[in-house]
């Protein structure tokens, strides 16, 4: 049994799409209008957004910075006047590699000022909006992009994990606050995407994805009703195992598969 409502059809669907510039939030911007969702996009690159309304006739864009509580607050409140909302995804995030004997102080705050804190401006802005709907018959839906990065911790990961972490345990607690008052909650953990924050990355990057191939992974995932959407399987599922062991056996496995 799916524990949110299957959403299959997309005629008609209001999406505002948060972190939708590049990446995997453009992609599934691009998938759903295509399948007739009446997109929003928002993202703090203007350029990028116009470009992609330019692209996609009857969407629109919003420039946002999610660090920015009020601004956040403002444009909810402006995008609900019209009508509800019927998916929200929080696609925004910042990642830079990091270990503890390189510690950057303002960069940690920064991934957690982007990934979580503005993840829960968002959240804020819209959950009453979508209990009052909810009462008048609608099904609205919160997915949350975090990453398997956030399942444990991981070499290089001091900075990026633990906002990812947040991320996962927020969804959570939204979805058991929130199911029974007909609001959805989803949590999308990708492994790695071909995407310009894991350009970033100075290693293989085992069964690298397209964020084309992201975007229909999380689409099949809502049409399925999930809470989680981990992908590609063939590597996440491993890393799911993966939070099964005991600390000892963790630590000497990643140590020895990493040389980190």
């Amino acid at each position: 049994m799916p524990l949110n409502p299957r959403i299959t059809e997309w005629q008609g669907r209001r999406v505002w799409l948060i972190g939708a510039s590049t990446g995997i939030g453009r992609a599934v911007a691009h998938a759903l209008h295509a399948r007739g969702a009446h997109v929003i996009v928002s993202a703090r690159n203007q350029a990028a957004l116009e470009e992609f309304v330019a692209q996609h006739i009857g969407s629109q864009s919003v420039t946002l910075d999610v660090t920015n509580r009020e601004a956040v607050a403002d444009t909810a409140k402006l995008l609900q006047a019209d009508a509800p909302l019927d998916l929200v995804c929080f696609c925004a995030g910042h990642y830079k590699p990091m270990r503890a004997d390189a510690m950057d102080l303002d960069e940690l705050l920064r991934h957690q000022q982007i990934n979580y804190s503005g993840a829960l401006h968002v959240v804020a802005a819209v959950v009453p909006s979508m209990l009052q709907a909810a009462t008048y018959g609608y099904r609205p839906h919160i997915s949350l992009v975090a990453s398997v990065a956030g399942l444990r911790g991981l070499p290089q990961s001091l900075a990026y994990g633990p906002t990812k972490a947040a991320l996962i345990n927020l969804a959570e607690t939204l979805f058991l606050d929130l199911r029974r008052k007909g609001v959805a909650v989803s949590i999308v953990n990708p492994g790695f995407v071909d995407t310009p924050l894991t350009a970033h990355n100075n290693f293989h990057m085992p069964a690298l994805i397209t964020p084309e191939q992201a975007a229909q992974a999380m689409i099949q995932g809502w049409a399925s009703g999930a809470f989680e959407m981990h992908f590609p399987r063939r590597f996440t599922t491993w890393l799911q195992l993966l939070r099964l062991l005991p600390y000892r056996w963790y630590f000497a496995l990643v140590h020895r598969m990493t040389g980190l």
